[in-house]
């Protein structure tokens, strides 16, 4: 997927995301980040690289094999693929906005 592709289904699950009460932040380095305002109702989503209560830091490949349930994210963490930053219990509710 590129980054044009998870901003788009990002946008089409944000509805989700408004019970998270907090600001996420998928960085994908090079190329580049998903912000997800859900402080707000509907959750805003943008690639506007601003400060997150929460940081995902993973590869866009990686990031794209776990939406396609080719990786588990449990997994791609123990691996130390996929890392968590911020608030940790946040970071565990994101599991669930995105399995829903």
């Amino acid at each position: 997927m590129t980054l044009e592709e998870l901003t788009q289904f990002f946008k089409m699950i944000a509805p989700r995301a408004s019970g998270l009460g907090a600001k996420l932040k998928f960085d994908f380095g090079e190329d580049g980040v998903v912000f997800i305002d859900a402080t707000q109702s509907p959750a805003d989503v943008s690639n506007e690289d601003a400060d997150a209560d929460t940081t995902v830091t993973v590869s866009l490949r990686d990031f794209s094999r776990i939406i396609a349930k080719e990786l588990p994210g449990d997994l791609a963490f123990a691996m130390g693929k996929l890392r968590v930053h911020g608030d940790m219990m946040t970071g565990v509710r994101i599991t669930q906005f995105l399995n829903r």
